[in-house]
């Protein structure tokens, strides 16, 4: 019995630190996309490596032909 003197109030605090972890989370937009990030990986959009390889080989050509 003397036990619940202490496992009560520790609970009841166990619950409103799940409850302002949860709350902050919501604000911090943890749960606002859910499937997004999932549908992403299956899309096949090879334009934009395309483009960041023809300027990082640009910026390779225009190295090697500074002559260094």
């Amino acid at each position: 019995m003397e036990s619940l003197y202490l496992l009560i109030p520790l609970s009841v605090l166990l619950v409103f630190l799940i409850g302002i972890i949860f709350w902050w989370s919501l604000k911090g937009g943890q749960f606002d996309d859910m499937e997004g990030p999932g549908w992403q990986i299956l899309q096949d959009d090879d334009s934009l490596l395309v483009e960041k390889s023809s300027a990082d080989e640009r910026k390779n050509k225009e190295f090697k032909s500074d002559g260094v």
